[in-house]
């Protein structure tokens, strides 16, 4: 008698967890970005911050890291458009109000890419420079927490869906 209860308790509930909705799964091809602009000239400066920039490729990530030794972020940023005597704010949150928004069909290089990057948020928690940006192909440098300084497409699933804004400071 009490196995019989058991099974239909056991029963009852796992009937009650059964979604109602229908689940239709497609297989997407990988996004593409529409940059149907035509390209503007090259920015000296914006050029000098990507090749100060291009320096620190490898380097391992490492908070609050602004050295070959170690990199974050926003330390990326800041390093390489202090190089270039251009002051910016410390902070992935203060750069993410810095300059002016503008239209990811627009970007050049040398304009700043803001993500959020942790679970369920759409706050501003990553940054990173253009380094291309043409035909639908959008490229960025920035210091990933698990490979390091690295650069990455905007059209890579992961931050394609993690994209928040475009920024440019120059």
């Amino acid at each position: 008698m009490k196995k019989i209860a058991l099974i239909l308790l056991l029963l009852v509930a796992f009937s009650s967890c059964k979604s109602s909705k229908r689940i239709v799964t497609t297989k997407s091809k990988s996004p593409k970005i529409d940059t149907r602009t035509t390209p503007s000239a090259p920015n000296p400066i914006a050029e000098e911050v990507l090749d100060y920039a291009m320096k620190f490729e490898g380097v391992k990530y490492k908070y609050g890291g602004t050295t070959k030794k170690g990199m974050d972020c926003s330390g990326l940023i800041v390093t390489s458009f202090n190089s270039q005597n251009i002051p910016l704010p410390r902070t992935t949150g203060d750069l993410a109000v810095t300059g002016d928004w503008i239209d990811l069909k627009k970007v050049e290089k040398g304009d700043l890419l803001f993500f959020a990057t942790q679970r369920n948020s759409r706050k501003v928690s990553h940054v990173g420079i253009v380094t291309e940006a043409r035909d639908g192909n959008v490229e960025f440098i920035h210091a990933s927490t698990s490979s390091g300084v690295i650069v990455s497409n905007l059209a890579e699933k992961y931050w394609y869906f993690a994209f928040v804004q475009a920024r440019r400071v120059l």
